[in-house]
C-alpha cells in the first residue's frame, strides 16, 4: 500500500524528470545522459529509503527528504513550464546537429536541446528557490499567533484566560532536543495558564527521543501542561509515550476530563484519543469523557484531528483544540486538506461549536514549509 500510495507517483515524476533533464538535454549515447540517469534513479531510491528507513538509519533522513521537496516543487514547475515550452519549439525548426552528415563529425547540441537545457536550468532555480525559502520557515522559530473566542456560558472571571495551544511537533531525526527547548521557551514567555499539546509529539520511540522530549519538563503554567494522543504516537509506542509524559509532568488526558478553575468558575477541559486509537483499542469516547459533568458549564477539547468536531458538535462542546492538517505544510496541499477534515488552519464554526486548529510547531517528511508557517497559537477565551 505504501508504494502504491507514494512509491508509484514519485516513480513517475522521476520518469518524467528524466526525459525532461537527461533525454532533453543530452545526447544519445553521450556519458551525460548516462551521468543524469544514475543520478536519477540514486535519487528516487534514496528517497525511498529515507521514508522506509528514517527511524534506524537517520542519516538518509536529510538527504532524502530535501530531495522528496525539491523533486516535488521542480516537477510542479517545469510542468507549468510546458506551455511556453511547447510555444518556443515550435518556433524553431527540426533540430539540425552540425556535422551530422560527416561520419566522423562530433555532434554539438542542437537548438531544441539548447532551450531544453534554458527550461530546466530556469526549473532548477526556482524549485531550488522554494524549497530553499520553505526550509528557513520550516527550521526558523514558530509563529505567535493570538485568538480570542467567545464561549458561550463563560464565567466572567474567566475572561481572558490563555491556553497555549502547540501541536505536531515531530520530534525525530530531523528535529531534536533544540527544537523542543525553543518551544518550551516561546510558550514560558507568553506565561499561559494552561498547555495543551494535541497531539502528533514524536516519530519514534521513548529510547530514541526521550531526551529530545525531555525539555517538556520546565514547561510553566498556572493550571498545568496537557496531552491528547495523534496518530503518530500510535505509530511510535503510545504507552511508553504517555508514562513519559507523565514523568515530565505534562498530563494525557485518554478520554477524561478535569474541572479548571480560576476565581470561583470552571470549565471543563476534556481529551480524547486521536481516531487512530481504534486500530490499537483505544478509540476514542467523548461520551466517556464528557459522563456526569455539570452542563452548566462550558467545555474545551483537546482532539488531534479537526474531523473529531462532529462529534463534539453533537456533545455540545464549545471550543475544539486540533492539530493534524499542518495547514498544508507545503503549498499547494492545503487544496487537499479538505478532502479528508472540515478545517485546514485557523478557527471556524461547525454546527455550533467553534474548533480551532494550529498549524503545528514542526514538519513531517520534508524540512520545507511553503505557505502554510509553523505556529504556536495562543488561544484567548472570552464570555
Amino acid at each position: 500500500m505504501f508504494f502504491l500510495l507514494l512509491g508509484v507517483p514519485a516513480a513517475l515524476a522521476h520518469y518524467y524528470l528524466w526525459r525532461r533533464l537527461v533525454r532533453d538535454t543530452t545526447l544519445r549515447g553521450g556519458h551525460g545522459r548516462l551521468f543524469g540517469t544514475v543520478a536519477l534513479v540514486g535519487a528516487f531510491v534514496l528517497m525511498m529509503l529515507a521514508l522506509v528507513l528514517q527511524r534506524d538509519v537517520a542519516f538518509l533522513a536529510w538527504p532524502g527528504f530535501l530531495w522528496l521537496a525539491f523533486m516535488f516543487y521542480l516537477t510542479l514547475v517545469l510542468g507549468v513550464l510546458e506551455i511556453p515550452r511547447v510555444l518556443v519549439n515550435r518556433r524553431v525548426k527540426a533540430p539540425v546537429m552540425a556535422g551530422a552528415d560527416e561520419p566522423d563529425a562530433v555532434p554539438v547540441p542542437s537548438r531544441r536541446v539548447f532551450i531544453a537545457r534554458s527550461f530546466a536550468i530556469a526549473g532548477g532555480i526556482t524549485a531550488g528557490g522554494i524549497v530553499g525559502y520553505g526550509a528557513t520557515k520550516a527550521l526558523g522559530a514558530p509563529e505567535l499567533s493570538t485568538v480570542p473566542v467567545p464561549i458561550r456560558r463563560l464565567d466572567p472571571s474567566l475572561n481572558g484566560f490563555r491556553i497555549a495551544v502547540v501541536s505536531d511537533i515531530h520530534l525525530g531525526p530531523l528535529a531534536g532536543r533544540g527544537h523542543t527547548e525553543r518551544i518550551v521557551q516561546m510558550i514560558n514567555q507568553q506565561r499561559p495558564d494552561l498547555v495543551a499539546i494535541v497531539g502528533d509529539l514524536v516519530d519514534g520511540t521513548v529510547e530514541k527521543l526521550g531526551d529530545a522530549a525531555a525539555p517538556l519538563k520546565d514547561l510553566v503554567s498556572k493550571h498545568g501542561s496537557f496531552f491528547v494522543t495523534g496518530n503518530h504516537e500510535y505509530y511510535s509506542g503510545v504507552e511508553p509515550w504517555l508514562t513519559e509524559l507523565e514523568r515530565l509532568g505534562v498530563n494525557p488526558l485518554r478520554n477524561e476530563r478535569v474541572a479548571i478553575n480560576r476565581g470561583g468558575a470552571s470549565f471543563d477541559l476534556a481529551g480524547v484519543n486521536d481516531v487512530t486509537g481504534g486500530q490499537f483499542e483505544d478509540a476514542p469516547d467523548l461520551t466517556r469523557a464528557l459522563a456526569g459533568r455539570d452542563t452548566a458549564n462550558p467545555v474545551v477539547l483537546l482532539a488531534h484531528q479537526p474531523i473529531q468536531v462532529e462529534d463534539a458538535a453533537r456533545h455540545g462542546v464549545d471550543l475544539q483544540l486540533s492539530g493534524h492538517t499542518h495547514g498544508g505544510q507545503m503549498f499547494p496541499f492545503h487544496l487537499a486538506v479538505p478532502l479528508q477534515q472540515p478545517v485546514t488552519a485557523g478557527l471556524a464554526r461547525i454546527d455550533g461549536t467553534w474548533v480551532y486548529v494550529t498549524r503545528g510547531a514542526g514538519f513531517w517528511g520534508p524540512p520545507v514549509r511553503v505557505g502554510a508557517p509553523p505556529e504556536i497559537s495562543m488561544i484567548e477565551l472570552t464570555p
